[in-house]
């Protein structure tokens, strides 16, 4: 069970109320370091990641000395101040070169970690492609291709899927999707496995979409290769705890109550209307003045009435 943590202060409080679930998630913010021995190729991934990142990532130069699998602390203390929930963390070592370690936290505590190899020989980077880019901010199109990615039991190829699509799906805040902004497309596909020795291999590939004309309604759909161009191996994984992994998948119910008669404006002013009964007008409470005390209507009435009962009398006779 995680540990619930009571605000002391209203500051604490507001900050822990920033946590909570919610129906619609802030966007993931992705932090990308290397640790102290990294090789060029694997500077160069980063930064190409990061790119494709923008604007929701956050990118460490310098070296740190951490080993995610043996001591995650540094990674935990990064994510919560930084406050960052994806972790791409570069290093490269004799024994594991050229390695890209993809890791999620929850709560401020690492969820799970993937370890992919990176094929030196095989790897472009995006400056290598001439040509146009996309534009920084837009969501991508994202293709799998492969067996391995459809495996009913969780496995390295199903954490990668979900891994890669936590981190090229951007801000998902809004449900509506411009056409115009549909400028490019990340394809990963994993080999056909031949044996239970040999790994399938997943390919990272991202093309640039254009459209032409053809004559009919319909355009022409035309993609070419931007880069990054990447081959990846499975190395080592850390599964996510089972009772933390409900906890992190847990949402808040929406509140689908429409609240009556509660309209914005084009201002965006919050208008009300209010529905009454009949008002009776003889009790309602005017302005305390002496000509309109309830007293003196009585007395006019009686003076009124006062000329009219001498009338009734008959009239004496002079003599």
């Amino acid at each position: 069970m995680l540990r619930q943590i009571k605000p002391r202060n209203a500051r604490s409080k507001r900050a822990l109320d920033k946590k909570v679930p919610k129906a619609v998630e802030n966007p993931k913010t992705a932090l990308f370091l290397r640790g102290t021995t990294c090789s060029q190729v694997v500077q160069d991934a980063l930064t190409d990641l990061y790119s494709l990142r923008q604007p929701l990532a956050k990118k460490f130069t310098k070296k740190n000395a951490i080993h995610p699998f043996e001591d995650p602390a540094s990674l935990e203390f990064f994510s919560e101040k930084n406050d960052t929930s994806l972790i791409v963390f570069g290093s490269s070592s004799k024994k594991r070169p050229h390695t890209l370690t993809l890791a999620r936290t929850f709560s401020s505590k690492i969820l799970d970690m993937l370890e992919l190899h990176l094929d030196p020989e095989s790897y472009r980077r995006i400056a290598q492609f001439k040509g146009r880019k996309f534009a920084v901010g837009l969501r991508p199109m994202l293709l799998f291709s492969g067996t391995a990615f459809e495996s009913p039991v969780a496995n390295e190829y199903t954490m990668a899927k979900n891994m890669l699509i936590d981190l090229f799906k951007g801000d998902t805040s809004s449900d509506k999707i411009d056409v115009e902004g549909l400028q490019y497309i990340v394809s990963v596909a994993a080999d056909e496995p031949v044996g239970d020795a040999v790994k399938p291999a997943i390919h990272l590939r991202v093309y640039l979409i254009s459209t032409k004309r053809s004559g009919q309604r319909l355009p022409r759909v035309e993609v070419e290769e931007m880069g990054p161009r990447m081959d990846f191996r499975v190395g080592r994984m850390q599964q996510p705890d089972e009772t933390v992994w409900k906890e992190a998948l847990k949402t808040v119910k929406a509140d689908e109550k429409v609240k009556k008669n509660v309209t914005t404006d084009t201002m965006g002013d919050k208008i009300g209307r209010i529905h009454l009964g009949r008002q009776d007008l003889s009790e309602l409470q005017t302005r305390k003045m002496k000509g309109l005390k309830r007293s003196r209507d009585l007395e006019d009435e009686e003076m009124g009435d006062a000329p009219a009962a001498e009338d009734d009398t008959p009239k004496r006779s002079k003599k």
